[in-house]
């Protein structure tokens, strides 16, 4: 489905991502964990062409997509739910999750429906509908920047680093979200600071260092491997990289 092969992505004069390969096959949950720092997040930005690449190539089905503006990336089907929750916080809740259907040519009845199973599957959101997305909790927030990813019909879908700044509680069910999606026939590409949650989620893992893939292979036997501990310089890996500072919300 994705393949991307000899990825480098620079920011200026530094390089963050050096000569990357992987891919993602329809139906799997496949992880890419690393330090803070390594390029995780930068990965994810090129794939949706929010980045360019200087070197290395990005198809989906075998179709070049690296350099395309992101907006034509949607449109093939690759939907990415941003780090930080990246709504338009002075936007209503339901503008927010209209403006995820914005490439598709779609009959009003057909959004209308769908905007109806995003409140089935997250019914806070139906009774904050009108609210202005910004006054809502970091766990609300979300929930709404995945459904508005979920408005485009995506074949792919890229989390970054979903478990970012909430509550324990709150991870637990945002890890259940992406596997009821998974269940439900979605392909997710998953950028995750939470290293021990995000590889027993997975059918396949890699793991970054400073740019570069270090260890692949099923998440199990990643978490089984003495050399993921060395990655992270013998911290608990079933721990956030960052060890959870900053603000968490509810």
């Amino acid at each position: 489905m994705l393949a991307v092969r000899n990825l480098r992505v620079r920011y200026g004069q530094v390089e963050a991502v050096k000569g990357v390969d992987f891919e993602v096959n329809s139906g799997e949950i496949v992880v890419i964990v690393g330090s803070n720092g390594a390029g995780k997040s930068t990965i994810l930005k090129t794939i949706s062409g929010l980045l360019k690449p200087t070197e290395g190539t990005i198809t989906l089905d075998g179709k070049p997509i690296h350099g395309l503006e992101p907006s034509a990336v949607v449109k093939l089907g690759i939907s990415q739910v941003a780090e930080g929750r990246r709504i338009f916080p002075q936007q209503s809740v339901v503008d927010n999750m209209l403006l995820g259907a914005y490439t598709r040519q779609r009959r009003r009845a057909e959004i209308s429906n769908d905007l109806e199973h995003m409140f089935e599957r997250f019914p806070i959101l139906r009774v904050k509908q009108n609210h202005v997305a910004g006054t809502l909790s970091g766990g609300e927030q979300q929930m709404l920047a995945i459904s508005q990813a979920l408005m485009s019909h995506p074949r792919l879908i890229l989390f970054d680093e979903p478990s970012l700044g909430l509550a324990p509680l709150l991870v637990e069910e945002m890890f259940r979200v992406i596997r009821d999606l998974h269940a439900q026939g979605a392909t997710i590409l998953l950028v995750e600071q939470m290293v021990t949650k995000a590889l027993e989620l997975c059918h396949r893992g890699y793991v970054l260092e400073t740019g570069r893939i270090v260890l692949s292979g099923p998440g199990k036997e990643l978490l089984a491997d003495p050399r993921l501990q060395e990655v992270y310089l013998g911290r608990d890996a079933s721990v956030p990289v960052n060890g959870g500072s900053g603000k968490v919300d509810a």
